[in-house]
């Protein structure tokens, strides 16, 4: 026979464990739900979670970080992105590879800014490389670059004439940088700028993975009256090691399909026309 102890403890341990239980699953819930959250927009920021979850923002915190030690997203300054938010410097080779068809594409739809233009700038990248391999034209056209691929594409084409920048030549992206390259930016102006970048982050700004490219980038864009950022959907979200620029230093991007609406419009926002290559 149970002693009326003895049931009691019986009813406290059930009711401890139909409690653990329900807070389970609970936590099983939530976790869900922020992971389908930030897969619908690529992304999510804790007061946004805060406000859909309706939990503390110590809550949310400890779920991003129990979910991140599960490799199902990466946390960020202020949220949470299943993207590694961070980008490396990578070989050109290796970057080539990385979704060709949709750089064509990107290539194709910046083929629209070039217009009655006596000079333009390309920047170094395998989306910009795409747009030199197209380019054709049929007045005289002066093309400045730094990147020696995109010098040696276009220096055999009718009408173009090529100003190579000088300077120390990374082998990462086959490309000059330094103090030679940006003192024959000083003396020098283009209509529109075509760089590529690394990283595009609403808070950051736009970024690369070489502090020397970086700083290059910089002058690049004091040269140039219209701004034009080739990148992939891959490059959203992420940030480089080194800042090129906030978004009211450039006046276009040129990407494709695969960016969120909603990330879009928060870029769109800052006075960026964001093109969509189909």
């Amino acid at each position: 026979m149970v002693s009326p102890l003895g049931i009691l403890i019986n009813i406290y341990y059930y009711c401890v464990i139909r409690l653990a239980g329900r807070f389970m699953r609970n936590i099983t819930k939530r976790h869900e739900t922020i992971i389908k959250l930030i897969k619908a927009n690529g992304s999510a920021t804790i007061p946004e979670l805060i406000e859909t979850m309706k939990v503390s923002g110590v809550t949310i915190r400890k779920d991003l970080k129990f979910l991140e030690d599960k490799n199902l997203l990466f946390c960020t300054r202020g949220g949470a992105s299943l993207t590694n938010p961070y980008a490396n410097d990578r070989p050109i080779i290796e970057k080539a590879l990385i979704h060709p068809d949709k750089k064509q594409k990107i290539a194709k739809a910046a083929m629209a800014l070039i217009k009655e233009n006596d000079s333009i700038m390309i920047g170094s990248g395998t989306t910009v490389f795409e747009l030199a391999k197209i380019l054709q034209a049929e007045r005289p056209l002066t093309i400045i670059t730094p990147a020696i691929k995109v010098a040696f594409e276009l220096s055999g084409k009718k009408n173009i004439e090529v100003l190579q920048l000088g300077g120390l030549v990374r082998p990462n992206s086959s490309s000059v940088a330094g103090v030679h390259a940006e003192h024959i930016l000083e003396n020098i102006s283009c209509s529109v700028l075509f760089i590529g970048v690394d990283g595009i982050d609403v808070d950051f700004g736009l970024s690369i993975s070489n502090l020397a490219e970086a700083g290059l980038n910089q002058k690049m864009i004091k040269a140039a009256q219209t701004v034009a950022v080739l990148a992939d959907s891959t490059k959203f979200g992420k940030r480089g090691i080194g800042r090129i620029c906030e978004f009211n230093e450039i006046q276009y991007i040129i990407t494709d399909e695969n960016v969120p609406s909603t990330l879009i419009k928060q870029i769109e926002k800052k006075g960026v026309k964001v093109v969509v290559a189909s």
